[in-house]
C-alpha cells in the first residue's frame, strides 16, 4: 500500500474569530466636546429665548437676546475647552518626561485648539437652530411652540448621534437628553415669567 503524501491541516473550530475592533474610548474626548457644545448651544439659546419671550413679545429684542447668547456661548466653550484641555496636555506631557526611556508607546497628546474649535463650533451649531425657528415667525406664541419643537428634535438628533457613535442605548440617550432640555428650559421660562411679576421686568 502506497504511502500517502498528502499533508492535512487540522484546523481548531473554536479558534477566535478576528475583527476590526474599533477602540470608541478614543472617540471620548472630541465626541464629548462636539456633543457636549452642540448640546449647550440648543439649550443655552433655547432658554434665552424662552426665558426673554416670558416678558417681551417683541421678535427683534429676543433674536437680539438670542444671537448675543450664541456668540458668548461659544466664546466661552472654547475657552473652557482650550484651558481644560491644555491643562491635560501639559500633565500628560511632564509624565511622559518622567516616563522617558520605558519603551512604552504613547497614543498622541491632545490638540487644545483642536478641541476649543470643535467645542465653539458645536455650540453654534446647535444654538442656531432655535434662532432660526424664532427668526421667522411674527407671531409670538407660534414662536414659542416651534422654538421648543425645534429644540427637541434638535436634543433628541444629538442625543442619537452621540449615543450611535459610541455604541451606547439610542433610546435611552434621546430620552436623557430630550427631558434634561426641557427642565432647563421651563426652569428658565418659569423664573424669569416670576422675576417679572415681581417687578423686575424692565
Amino acid at each position: 500500500m502506497a504511502a500517502s503524501n498528502q499533508l492535512q491541516i487540522v484546523v481548531p473550530n473554536d479558534l477566535p474569530k478576528v475583527e476590526e475592533e474599533i477602540d470608541y474610548s478614543e472617540r471620548a474626548q472630541w465626541l464629548r466636546a462636539a456633543v457636549l457644545g452642540a448640546n449647550d448651544g440648543l439649550v443655552t439659546i433655547a432658554s434665552l429665548i424662552l426665558g426673554v419671550g416670558a416678558l417681551k413679545h417683541e421678535a427683534k429684542a429676543i433674536v437680539l437676546t438670542g444671537f448675543a447668547g450664541l456668540f458668548a456661548g461659544a466664546c466661552s466653550m472654547a475657552i473652557g475647552e482650550f484651558v481644560s484641555v491644555y491643562t491635560q496636555h501639559d500633565i500628560e506631557k511632564a509624565q511622559r518626561k518622567r516616563e522617558k526611556g520605558n519603551g512604552e508607546e504613547r497614543e498622541k497628546l491632545p490638540n487644545p485648539w483642536q478641541a476649543a474649535g470643535a467645542s465653539a463650533l458645536a455650540f453654534a451649531l446647535g444654538g442656531v437652530m432655535p434662532l432660526l425657528a424664532a427668526v421667522f415667525i411674527s407671531d409670538h406664541r407660534v414662536r414659542m411652540g416651534v422654538v421648543v419643537a425645534a429644540t427637541t428634535l434638535g436634543l433628541a438628533g444629538f442625543g442619537g448621534v452621540g449615543a450611535a457613535l459610541g455604541k451606547t442605548k439610542v433610546v435611552r440617550s434621546c430620552v436623557r437628553v430630550v427631558v434634561g432640555g426641557w427642565v432647563a428650559m421651563a426652569i428658565t421660562f418659569g423664573l424669569t415669567k416670576l422675576l417679572g411679576s415681581s417687578g423686575f421686568a424692565v
